[in-house]
C-alpha cells in the first residue's frame, strides 16, 4: 500500500506557506496505523531548526490511500478529503464501494489518476431540504415570533443535529421554515458533500431521534438545488411566432429531466407545439424543449427538473413574448400617369429581419421592386402604371399589397396597404396639389417617424414646453441667501433639472421639483452662496427628446463668510488702566469698510497684508471707556461695495483691576490665577507657515505666575486646507464634479500625514470632521471613490492612532460615532454599476459588497480575517431576504479590528464591544422584516454573559451607543459566538430596564403569560365594570360603600384602557409592522398615563382604609371625598405625563427606539412611572401592616383558641383582598429593575400583574357579599325571594352587626373595639359606628 500526505509549512521573515504533497510506500499495510497514530499525536506548529531561514510545520494532514482489492488498486481518500469531480467523470470509481453525491467529489478511484494527483480537501456544500410532518398545519407555524413556530424550530434543529452529526464535515442545520400541505419543513443542511448512502442513514436516524407525535414522514426527504443546471434561451429577444429553444444542460449524469411552465402548474409533454429531447452527450445531461410558433400566451417562466434519488436540481428561466407590428399607410390612390410610386411599411422593433416579401392582390397585376432602407426595419415597394395598364370603362380599380417581415427563427408580421388605380382625366382625382411621389415619401416619412416615437408622443408636447423664470435680477452678497423659480406651463416631464453655464450639473440638494395639473415647477434655493455661484443658470425641462430651457443670470458680490473670519482674541483679561491689541483676519483681500464695534461704540481698524492673509487691527484702550470690571463684546463689521455687511464672531474682553493680574504674557495676554482663555492656533506660538495657516483652538490657564498650557486642539497646515477645501466644496454647486478628485487628494494627503495625527487630535478631529461633511454630498459613490474614503479611514484607525482617539473620548464628542455614520453613508451610496463587486483590504479597514440581481441570487456571505490582530467574524444573509430588496441594490459589510477600541463605551454596563465591529448597509430602504446572521470572534471567551449590540446613532442625545434591542445570541461555543438580529418584545418590559431575549425561555414564557394573561384581564375587567353598573344602587347606599365602589371602578376602567392599548401595541411590533413614530407617542402617553391612573385610584382607596381606621371621628362630605379621590386619581397622573413627555419628546428621547413605551437609555424616562408606582406600593404595603396589626389586637370576651382562628381568617381575607386592589404585586417589578435578577421574579411579577384584571373582579367585586346579595335579589326566582324575607326578619331580631353575633365580634376586633352596639340600618346615627363598619366594607 501507498499513502500520501499534504504538509502546510510557513518560512520566515515573509511567513510565505506552502503546502507540499508526499507519497510513502508500505511493504506491509499495517504499518499505516501507527504512522497515523504518531502523526496525529503531534503538536502544532512544529519549530524548524535554528537556522538562518526558519520554517514552522503547521500541519500534517493524510489525504489518499491506496490498497490492492483483488486484482484492483483502490484509492481512496480520508474523511474531509474527496476526488476532484473531473477525476470522477474521467476515471473510474469503485462503486460498491462509493455511492456518489450527484454533482460533487467521489471518495475512491480505482488505480491512481496520472500527474501525481490526491485527493483535495472537500469544499463545504449547503443543501436545501425539506421533509414532510404528518400533521395538521397551524396558522402559528408561518409567524416567526409565535411559541408554535419557536417549538417546532428548536425539536426538529435538535433532531436534524443528531441525525446528520454522522455526516463528515458536518457543520450545521437550520429550520427556514414551514409551508401548508400537512406541514411542509424546509431547511438548509451545511456540510462536506457526503455520499447518498450516508444522507439516507443520516434521514433515518432524524426519524429516530424526532419525537413520534410530529409525524415525520421518512419518504418525503428531498433536497433542492437551483446551481448546478445550465439554462440557455434562442433567439435572445423572442417574436410572436419563433421557434423558441430552451437547452437545460446538467453535470449530473440523468434522463430524468422533466420541463414546467409556471413551476408546478403545468408539466409539459410532447405535442404538435412541444417537443422534448433528452440525452447524455460528452459527460453532460443536455434536455431540449423546443416551442413552435410561439404565442403571447406561452411567455411566462419555464423550468428544468432534474431528479436523481432524493435530489431535485432545477433552472428557472423567463421568457417574454413580443408581438410584432407592422406600421403602413391603409389606403393610397394613384394616377396612372407613368411616374414612379412607392408603397412603404415598417417594423416597429429595430431588429434584424431576415427578409422581407412584397404580395399583391386584385384585378390587375402592377409589378415593381422592393427596396429596405433604414437599417432593415422599413421596406419600400416602388413600381410604375401607365394608361394602358389601367382598366378601360371603369373609373377606378384597387389592388393590395401586403408587405411580410419574416425573422430569422420564423416569426412573420404583415401590413395591407390598398392601393387606387386612376385613370388620367378622371375629375375626381386632380384635388392633390402635391406630386404623388413627393407624398408617397412624406407618407413613409411619416410612417418611420411614428415608429421612432413608438406612437406615445403626448400631444402638450408636440411642441416646447414655455418656461417661466423669476423675472427680477439676482444680486446678492457672499453668504446671503437666494433662490429661483422655474415654471413649466405643461406638467408632463420625464427629468428636470439645472445646470451651470459651464455644463455642470446643479446638486439634487440645492432644488425641488412638484408636479401640479396644469403645470410643474422647481424652485432653485441656495441657503449660503459662495462666489462659485457667480454667473448663468439653465432651468431644463426634459420630455423624451424634446428640451425646453430657460437662463438666469446670479451676481454675487465678495464678502467674508462669518465662518471665515478668524478673530484675535477669543477671549482676553484686560487691565482696567491698560490696552490690549485686537484683530480680524480673512484669507483674501477685498474692497471692504472694516470697523470694530463695541456695542454703539465704533473704533477704526489699520489693514495689515501679509502673504494671503489680510488683518485688520487694533490696540483697544481700556481708558477710553468706563466699564472696569465688566466684559465687553467687540466684533469686526465687514461691508462691501455693494453695503452689505457681516459681523465677525464675538471677541469677549474681561475688563479686571490691575492688582488681581499675576499671568502676564505679550502673545496670551494677562490674566488673573486660575483664569482660562482659548487662542486660535494661527495666533499663538504654534509654528505656521504664512501661505498655509494652522486651525483649531488652543486652551491656556494662568497657573500662578505663567500661563500654561491646558490642551492643545490645533490642526496641522496641511490638514487645516484640505479642513477649508471641504467646507467650500460642500456650499458649491458643483460638488458633484469636485468630490471624486478631492477625496482622492484627502487619501494621498492623510496617507503622508499619519505622523502628525497621530499626535494632533485636533488633527484627527479634523479629518472626521470633512469625511461627515463630505458623506452627506454624494447620492452616487463609484469604486474609486470608496477606495479612496477606505484608505483614509485604515490610517486614522490605526494603532498609532489609538492613543489620540483616547483624548477625543475624554472630551466627549461622539467622533468616533461620527466616523462610523460618515463611513455608512459612503457605503450606501456606493454603486458599483457594471463592474465587479468592490472589495478592498487594509490592515485597519476591509470591506465586501454584492449586487443584488433579480436572477442567480445567492446567499450573501462574507468573511473578514485580520492576522495581525486575531480577529475574524463573517456576515450571512439568506437569499430569502434578499429577494425583498430592490433590484440593483448593494450590500456592503466593513469590519473594523481597532474600532472596538475607540467606540465610547455603553451607559448601561460599562463594557467595551469584545469582537471585531462589522457594519452592512443596503443601498435602498428595507421596507421588509429583515435578518442578518454575523459570527465574531470570541476574544475573551471566559469574560462573562456575551450580548450582541450595536451602535445606535440615537442613544445618549443622538452621540451614538451600544444597544441590544432585536439582537440576541443564537449560539455560541467559547471560541466564536454567532449573533442573529431582528425585533421582538414582551410584557415584562413595563418595570425593566433590561429586555429579556425573545428568542431565550424566559421571553417565551413572558410573552405566553403576558397575551394570556392581559386577555383575560381585559374580559375580568370588562366583567367587573358591567357587574358594579347592575349592582350600583344596592351597594352604594352609604358614604364609604360608595366611594370605595367609585375606586374600584376606576381602576378596572383605567386598567382595562391600558391594557388595551399595551396589546394592541405590542401585538403589531411582535408581528413586524411598522407604528410610526406619533403613533407610538400617543400609545406610550396613553399607556403611561393610564397605569398610572391605576395605581393613584390604588392610593386613593388605601388612604380611603387608612382614613376610616385612624380617624374615626372625623366626618367628610361625599362631594368633598369624590374630589379629592378624582383629583388624585387622574390630576397626578396627567401632569406626571404631561410633564415626562414635554421633557422629553422635543429631543425624540421619550419612546425607545424599538418598542412603545418609555425611555430608558437616554433619559430615564421610566422612572416617571418606576418611581410613583414603587412609592404608592409602599404606602400602601404600610397600610396594609396597619389593617393586619388592628385584626391582630384581641377583643374581650373571645376566647384564645377562637381568637386565634378569627384573627387568621381575617388576615388572610385581608391580605386577599387588598393585594390586588392596592396593587401589592407591583412590588416584585422593583427587583427587575436590577440587571441579572432572578427567572423566578420575572415569571411572579408577569402572572401577579397581567391577571390583577381577573384578582379586582374575584376580590374587588364578587367576593362583597352587598354585591353577592345584590346580584342573587336581582336575578333570583319567587321561591329564593321568600326565603330572603324570611332570613331577613331574623336578622331584624339579630343584627347582624350586634355585639352577640360572630360577625360583629370579628368587626369589632378589627378596629379593636369593645362594648355593645345595635345597628339597625346602614345610616347609623353613631359617627364612630359608621365609620367603624364603613372600615369594614372597604374590605369585603
Amino acid at each position: 500500500p501507498s499513502c500520501a500526505f499534504i504538509v502546510v509549512a510557513t518560512k520566515s521573515p515573509a511567513a510565505e506557506e506552502y503546502t507540499v504533497n508526499i507519497e510513502i510506500s508500505f511493504e506491509n499495510a499495517s504499518f499505516l496505523d501507527p504512522v497515523k497514530a504518531y502523526l496525529n499525536s503531534l503538536s502544532f506548529p512544529i519549530q524548524g531548526n535554528n537556522t538562518d531561514q526558519i520554517t514552522d510545520i503547521v500541519s500534517i494532514n493524510v489525504t489518499t490511500v491506496c490498497r490492492l482489492a483483488g486484482n484492483e488498486i483502490w484509492c481512496s481518500c480520508e474523511t474531509g478529503y474527496g476526488w476532484p469531480r473531473e477525476r470522477c467523470l474521467h476515471n473510474l470509481t469503485c462503486q460498491e464501494h462509493d455511492v456518489l453525491l450527484p454533482g460533487h467529489q467521489c471518495s475512491c478511484l480505482k488505480e491512481l489518476p496520472p500527474k501525481g494527483h490526491f485527493c483535495q480537501l472537500q469544499e463545504d456544500v449547503t443543501l436545501n431540504m425539506r421533509v414532510r410532518l404528518n400533521v395538521g398545519f397551524q396558522e402559528d407555524l408561518m409567524n416567526t415570533s409565535s411559541a408554535l413556530y419557536r417549538s417546532y424550530k428548536t425539536d426538529l434543529e435538535t433532531a436534524f443535529r443528531k441525525g446528520y452529526g454522522i455526516l463528515p464535515g458536518f457543520k450545521g442545520v437550520t429550520v427556514t421554515g414551514f409551508k401548508s400541505g400537512s406541514v411542509i419543513v424546509t431547511y438548509e443542511l451545511h456540510t462536506t458533500a457526503p455520499s447518498l448512502d450516508l444522507i439516507h442513514k443520516a434521514n433515518e436516524r432524524v426519524v429516530q431521534s424526532l419525537n413520534q407525535t410530529y409525524g415525520m414522514d421518512d419518504n418525503s426527504f428531498q433536497a433542492f438545488n437551483g446551481n448546478e443546471s445550465k439554462l440557455s434561451v434562442t433567439p435572445e429577444i423572442i417574436f410572436e411566432g419563433d421557434t423558441v429553444s430552451l437547452v437545460c444542460e446538467n453535470d449530473i449524469l440523468s434522463s430524468n429531466v422533466s420541463w414546467h411552465y409556471k413551476e408546478q402548474e403545468l408539466e409539459i409533454q410532447n405535442s404538435s407545439r412541444f417537443s422534448i429531447y433528452t440525452t447524455i452527450f460528452n459527460m453532460t445531461s443536455v434536455s431540449k424543449l423546443t416551442i413552435r410558433n410561439i404565442t403571447l400566451g406561452d411567455a411566462g417562466e419555464y423550468v428544468c427538473k432534474l431528479i436523481l434519488d432524493i435530489f431535485e436540481y432545477k433552472s428557472k428561466k423567463k421568457i417574454d413574448v413580443i408581438p410584432i407590428q407592422i406600421l403602413a399607410n391603409e389606403e393610397m390612390k394613384v394616377m396612372c400617369n407613368n411616374n414612379p410610386v412607392s408603397v412603404s411599411c415598417c417594423s416597429d422593433s429595430n431588429i434584424d429581419w431576415k427578409k422581407t416579401e412584397w404580395k399583391q392582390e386584385g384585378n390587375i397585376n402592377i409589378s415593381g421592386s422592393a427596396e429596405i432602407h433604414i437599417d432593415s426595419i422599413c421596406s419600400k415597394y416602388v413600381f410604375r402604371v401607365d394608361r394602358t395598364q389601367c382598366p378601360s370603362g371603369s373609373s377606378e380599380t384597387t389592388v393590395v399589397y401586403t408587405c411580410e417581415f419574416i425573422s430569422g427563427y420564423g416569426a412573420r408580421g404583415r401590413a395591407d396597404t390598398k392601393v387606387t388605380f386612376t385613370s388620367v382625366g378622371d375629375n375626381s382625382s386632380q384635388k392633390s396639389e402635391v406630386p404623388e411621389v413627393l407624398r408617397h415619401e412624406m407618407e413613409m416619412s411619416t410612417v418611420q417617424s411614428t415608429t421612432r416615437n413608438s406612437l406615445e408622443t403626448s400631444k402638450a408636447w408636440e411642441q416646447q414646453a414655455n418656461l417661466t423664470i423669476t423675472s427680477d435680477p439676482i444680486s446678492v452678497s457672499e453668504g446671503q441667501n437666494f433662490s429661483i423659480k422655474c415654471i413649466s406651463d405643461v406638467s408632463n416631464y420625464d427629468e428636470v433639472y439645472w445646470n451651470t453655464s459651464a455644463g455642470i450639473k446643479i446638486h439634487q440638494r440645492f432644488y425641488t421639483t412638484r408636479r401640479y395639473p396644469d403645470r410643474a415647477e422647481s424652485v432653485l434655493t441656495v441657503k449660503t452662496s459662495t462666489r462659485e455661484w457667480n454667473g448663468t443658470y439653465h432651468c431644463i425641462f426634459r420630455y423624451k427628446n424634446s428640451y425646453s430651457i430657460a437662463t438666469k443670470d446670479i451676481i454675487v458680490h465678495p464678502l467674508p463668510l462669518e465662518l471665515n473670519i478668524m478673530v484675535d482674541p477669543l477671549e482676553a483679561a484686560v487691565s482696567c488702566s491698560g490696552s490690549h491689541h485686537i484683530k480680524c483676519c480673512i484669507e483674501e483681500d477685498g474692497d471692504y469698510k472694516v470697523a470694530f464695534q463695541i456695542g454703539s461704540l465704533s473704533l477704526p481698524a489699520a489693514k495689515e497684508v501679509k502673504e494671503k492673509q489680510v488683518c485688520y487691527k487694533h490696540n483697544f484702550n481700556a481708558n477710553s471707556v468706563s466699564w472696569c470690571s465688566k466684559t465687553v463684546d467687540v466684533f469686526c463689521h465687514f461691508t462691501n461695495a455693494v453695503n452689505d455687511s457681516v459681523w465677525s464672531p464675538s471677541m469677549k474682553l474681561n475688563l479686571v483691576p490691575g492688582e488681581n493680574i499675576t499671568c502676564q504674557d505679550p502673545l496670551i495676554g494677562v490674566g488673573a490665577p486660575g483664569k482660562v482663555i482659548q487662542k486660535l492656533c494661527q495666533f499663538s506660538n504654534v509654528p505656521s507657515s504664512p501661505g498655509s495657516p494652522v486651525g483649531g483652538i488652543i486652551t491656556y490657564k494662568c497657573v500662578g505666575f505663567q500661563w500654561e498650557e491646558k490642551r492643545n486642539d490645533c490642526i496641522s497646515a496641511p490638514i487645516n486646507s484640505l479642513l477649508r477645501l471641504a467646507k467650500a466644496l460642500v456650499k458649491s454647486p458643483s460638488q458633484d464634479e469636485k468630490l471624486p478628485t478631492y477625496l482622492k487628494n484627502l487619501s494621498i494627503s492623510i496617507n503622508k500625514a499619519e505622523h502628525e495625527i497621530s499626535s494632533s487630535p485636533g488633527s484627527l478631529g479634523a479629518v472626521i470632521n470633512i469625511l461627515d461633511l463630505l458623506s452627506t454630498v454624494p447620492t452616487h459613490v463609484n469604486s474609486e471613490m470608496m477606495m479612496h474614503v477606505l484608505s483614509t479611514v485604515n490610517v486614522i484607525l490605526g494603532k498609532p492612532v489609538l492613543n489620540t482617539w483616547k483624548v477625543l473620548q475624554q472630551q466627549q464628542t461622539n467622533q468616533s460615532s461620527r466616523l462610523l455614520h460618515s463611513v455608512e453613508r459612503f457605503s450606501q451610496a456606493l454603486r458599483s454599476g457594471d463592474s465587479p463587486p468592490l472589495s478592498f483590504s487594509q490592515t485597519n479597514v476591509q470591506m465586501s459588497s454584492m449586487v443584488i440581481k433579480s436572477i442567480h441570487l445567492k446567499t450573501y456571505q462574507q468573511k473578514f480575517v485580520f492576522s495581525d490582530s486575531d480577529l475574524w467574524g463573517n456576515v450571512v444573509i439568506d437569499k430569502n431576504h434578499l429577494e425583498n430588496l430592490q433590484p440593483d441594490s448593494s450590500v456592503v459589510t466593513m469590519a473594523f479590528p481597532t474600532l472596538l477600541a475607540i467606540l465610547a463605551k455603553d451607559s448601561q454596563e460599562n463594557n467595551f464591544a469584545e469582537s471585531l465591529v462589522m457594519t452592512t448597509t443596503v443601498s435602498h430602504n428595507i421596507t421588509m422584516p429583515f435578518r442578518i446572521s454575523m459570527t465574531f470572534k470570541n476574544s475573551s471567551p471566559s469574560g462573562g454573559e456575551t450580548r450582541c449590540v450595536f451602535w445606535n446613532f440615537s442613544l445618549a442625545n443622538n452621540t451614538g451607543g451600544w444597544d441590544s434591542s432585536g439582537c440576541y445570541v443564537e449560539e455560541g461555543d467559547g471560541d466564536n459566538v454567532t449573533c442573529i438580529c431582528d425585533h421582538l418584545t414582551s410584557f415584562s418590559i413595563l418595570m425593566s430596564a433590561d429586555t429579556p431575549d425573545p428568542r431565550s425561555l424566559l421571553g417565551i414564557l413572558l410573552d405566553i403569560i403576558s397575551y394570556v394573561g392581559v386577555g383575560f384581564s381585559i374580559l375580568s375587567l370588562a366583567a367587573c365594570l358591567v357587574v358594579e353598573a347592575v349592582v350600583w344602587k344596592s351597594v352604594t347606599k352609604n358614604r364609604t360603600s360608595y366611594m370605595r365602589h367609585t375606586c374600584i371602578v376606576n381602576i378596572a376602567a383605567s386598567l382595562l384602557i391600558a391594557n388595551t392599548w399595551f396589546i394592541v401595541v405590542a401585538a403589531i411590533q411582535d408581528n413586524h409592522y411598522i407604528l410610526c413614530k406619533t403613533a407610538c407617542v400617543a400609545a406610550t402617553f396613553f399607556i403611561h398615563f393610564f397605569y398610572l391612573s391605576v395605581f393613584f385610584w390604588m392610593l386613593t382607596l388605601g388612604l380611603m382604609l387608612f382614613y376610616r381606621l385612624v380617624f374615626i371621628l372625623h366626618e367628610t362630605s361625599r362631594s368633598t371625598q369624590k374630589a379629592i379621590a378624582f383629583c388624585l386619581g387622574y390630576g397626578c397622573p396627567l401632569a406626571i405625563s404631561v410633564i415626562t413627555l414635554a421633557a422629553t419628546q422635543p429631543r425624540e428621547v421619550y419612546t425607545r427606539k424599538n418598542v412603545c413605551w418609555l425611555n430608558w437609555e437616554d433619559t430615564k424616562a421610566l422612572l416617571a412611572f418606576a418611581i410613583p408606582a414603587l412609592i404608592i406600593v409602599v404606602v400602601n404595603i404600610t397600610i396594609t401592616v396597619v389593617v393586619i396589626t388592628k385584626i391582630l389586637r384581641p377583643s374581650i370576651g373571645d376566647k384564645p383558641c377562637k381568637q386565634e382562628k378569627s384573627s387568621l381568617f381575617q388576615i388572610s381575607k385581608s391580605i386577599g383582598v387588598l393585594t390586588p386592589l392596592l396593587g401589592l404585586t407591583w412590588g416584585f417589578g422593583l427587583t427587575t429593575v436590577f440587571p441579572g435578577t432572578n427567572l423566578a421574579f420575572h415569571i411572579i411579577f408577569a402572572i401577579l400583574n397581567v391577571f390583577q384584571g381577573l384578582f379586582i373582579l374575584l376580590f374587588g367585586c364578587l367576593w362583597d357579599l352587598k354585591v353577592q346579595e345584590a346580584l342573587l335579589s336581582r336575578f333570583s326566582l319567587s321561591r329564593w325571594s321568600s326565603q330572603h324575607s324570611k332570613s331577613t326578619s331574623l336578622g331584624s331580631s339579630s343584627p347582624v352587626f350586634s355585639m352577640s353575633s360572630p360577625i360583629s365580634r370579628r368587626f369589632n376586633n378589627l378596629f379593636g373595639k369593645t362594648g355593645t352596639y345595635n345597628v339597625s340600618t346602614p345610616e347609623t346615627t353613631s359617627s364612630s359606628m359608621e365609620n367603624s363598619s364603613s372600615a369594614y366594607s372597604l374590605l369585603n
